[in-house]
């Protein structure tokens, strides 16, 4: 399967929220192809290289996004927001003419999911007091522009919450943790849903974030 790529100082997990600013005309071209095929692309972590121009080198493991929302305020600037589906593998990468990666890829099977473990209801109750900020900020900026509601949803966590899956506590989590993109990567590319939560209870607790 080919899958366009979108090489980014960012990782995004399965069933996550990323706004982008779209402008050059790479990838303007792809997400017109997306809109239209409605069609997802791929969002890869930079290992070597920028975000614009001469494409990047980047993480083989990816995850798939679906184009959500999309607004253009500004003339030859495009707002959209992603939704994490799936992860994959690139197998192979090439630039095509106009700079934009293209990936041979393959798809990685869902994370196994299952209820939260006695020991993990802990960093349930911390992801649903960190959602509550989140809406309550998200909130506060609606009110001081109320024609900004579009593209702020994007700083929300998505709805609904599952604050009983293994799988969607974990992922939110990891995507709020003060850790390099580095360690988020490693933590996108676990294929055990409860390791990666053990991972975060472990590193919220040795910050005394929780006992």
């Amino acid at each position: 399967m080919k899958l366009p790529l979108f090489p980014l100082n960012a990782v995004l997990f399965p069933g996550g929220s990323l706004p982008l600013r779209v402008f050059e005309a790479r990838y303007m071209d792809m997400v017109r192809d997306c809109l239209r095929n409605a069609a997802q692309f791929g969002i890869c972590l930079i290992t070597r290289g920028r975000e614009t121009g001469k494409p990047a080198e980047c993480e083989t493991v990816g995850c798939m996004a679906a184009i959500a929302a999309w607004d253009m305020q500004q003339l030859g600037v495009l707002n959209i927001r992603t939704l994490g589906t799936q992860r994959f593998r690139v197998r192979h990468a090439a630039a095509q003419p106009d700079g934009l990666l293209v990936g041979d890829i393959d798809e990685i099977a869902a994370d196994v999911d299952a209820p939260l473990a006695p020991e993990h209801k802990p960093c349930a109750a911390l992801l649903a007091r960190i959602i509550d900020d989140l809406d309550a900020q998200r909130e506060a900026a609606l009110s001081n522009r109320p024609d900004a509601g579009g593209m702020l949803a994007a700083n929300a966590i998505e709805r609904p919450r599952r604050l009983e899956s293994t799988v969607w506590v974990g992922n939110r989590l990891c995507e709020v943790l003060p850790v390099s993109m580095r360690a988020k990567q490693k933590l996108m590319e676990l294929d055990d849903a409860r390791t990666r939560l053990d991972i975060v209870l472990r590193f919220l607790r040795q910050h005394a974030v929780l006992r």
